[in-house]
């Protein structure tokens, strides 16, 4: 969500629109819909985007009562032309609502658009003054030092990514199955070459089997940055001891009073604060929380190479040799750290 939000930001700017306080779109495994201001201290994002991207927090009254024009760039591919393709909407209706481009070209936008993509996803979003008091009470009760794994395996994930995984539990097969919707599963030939273009979610046991691989110890105290329902956790658990989960350390009310969107927050917070940040698929969150740290300059941060799990278990490799060949390929990365930054925020831009 802070991700779709920087973007939203940034198009803003480009678009020279006013910004209506965004509303999340409720995801399928969050069954929830919690709004902005239930995360996000509204006033100092207001505040710290004046100069930026006017922010208004609700509709003026001549537009309240109609339904904005939808305008989704989700799907568009390659070089995409706001200017060209969504200010004549915005002309035309005057209220749009837009879901931005999955793969956009931030480094041709012009400087000041980058500073109001910059600035919002740097330095103009906070948690409210009770999520961040929860949050940071949660920090202090991780046993310290720790890894922060971000770790997808929930069933919409799964069903998803359209892979098959043998040796599931029942109850993980069902899950699965009902939350695959129409999107099946590839089979035969198809489902090796997507598996080794590295579109399948590593599993807890796989996961398990890289960290292993890398000798980081069982002992390690891990925090667990996953959303509810997450499968297979018996095959992380089996091999490190030391995991621990918000519901671990909530109190019971706490947690139970939580919607999806602010437990993500909670586990936002925590990554970024973590001594190391592992990563399992790097999605949006992923991408941020590590663009975070680089901004910090906690560069412990790693991303788990599915591509390469895929190709050297296709290839017949195991035991011994399969944590020799996985060593190899994530060695440089372990070793120096990943900062996925946004470069022109740094280079550019003082924030």
């Amino acid at each position: 969500m802070r991700r779709d939000l920087c973007d939203g930001v940034g198009i803003a700017r480009l678009l020279n629109a006013t910004l209506v306080l965004p509303k999340f779109e409720v995801a399928a495994y969050w069954n929830e819909s919690s709004g902005f201001a239930d995360v996000f201290d509204v006033d100092y994002f207001v505040r710290r985007m004046s100069g930026f991207v006017k922010v208004v927090k609700k509709l003026p009254k001549e537009v309240a009562s109609k339904e904005p024009f939808r305008v989704d760039c989700s799907k568009r591919k390659g070089h995409f032309d706001y200017i060209e393709s969504v200010l004549p909407s915005l002309l035309e209706h005057h209220y749009i609502s837009i879901t931005p481009a999955v793969s956009q070209r931030r480094d041709r936008y012009p400087l000041y658009a980058k500073a109001a993509f910059c600035q919002a996803c740097y330095s103009a979003l906070r948690l409210t003054e009770v999520l961040e008091k929860k949050a940071s009470e949660l920090l202090k009760a991780i046993p310290r030092p720790f890894v922060s794994l971000h770790l997808r395996f929930e069933p919409d994930m799964v069903a998803y990514s359209q892979c098959q995984y043998p040796n599931l539990s029942i109850a993980s097969i069902k899950a699965i199955e009902a939350a695959r919707g129409d999107r099946r599963p590839w089979t035969g030939e198809s489902a090796l070459v997507w598996r080794n273009r590295g579109k399948c979610p590593l599993t807890p046991k796989e996961t398990a089997f890289i960290l292993r691989s890398l000798s980081i110890p069982a002992d390690t105290n891990i925090y667990l940055a996953a959303g509810d329902g997450l499968m297979e956790i018996e095959g992380l658990t089996s091999s490190y001891t030391n995991v621990f989960t918000k519901s671990d350390l909530l109190s019971s009310e706490d947690f139970s009073s939580m919607h999806g969107n602010t437990k993500a927050a909670l586990d936002y917070f925590i990554s970024i604060n973590s001594e190391a940040y592992v990563a399992t698929y790097f999605g949006n969150m992923d991408k941020m929380v590590a663009a975070m740290r680089a901004f910090k300059r906690l560069h412990k941060t790693l991303l788990l190479d599915r591509r390469a799990f895929a190709e050297f278990t296709s290839q017949g490799l195991y035991g011994r040799e399969l944590m020799v060949a996985l060593w190899e390929a994530h060695k440089d990365d372990f070793a120096l750290g990943r900062g996925y930054a946004l470069p022109d925020c740094f280079c550019e831009f003082r924030l």
